[in-house]
């Protein structure tokens, strides 16, 4: 029974975990567009326009990437030690 209520717990905070990268998603496709809007409009700032976009870009996917590595967390290694305690 308390095994089952752990494996339970680590997959629905695995699962929430994960709702973690939509928010990137969103905002990274957003800032993509704007980009995109600029650049229409002044074809010859293209440069600090895309470096900029890129940089803002990967600062967003950190929280994408982190929302990750705590829902695989979560399903391989965090059952194994609750279960230890046990």
């Amino acid at each position: 029974m308390d095994k089952a209520l752990i494996l339970m717990g680590c997959a629905i905070g695995a699962g929430i975990s994960m709702l973690g990268g939509i928010g990137p998603g969103i905002g990274e496709g957003y800032a993509v567009g704007k980009a995109c809007e600029a650049i229409g409009r002044q074809p010859e700032s293209k440069s600090d326009v895309t470096s900029t976009m890129l940089l803002g870009c990967a600062v967003a996917e950190t929280t994408g990437i982190y929302s990750l590595i705590i829902g695989l967390l979560l399903i391989f290694v965090a059952p194994g030690i609750f279960m230890g305690y046990m």
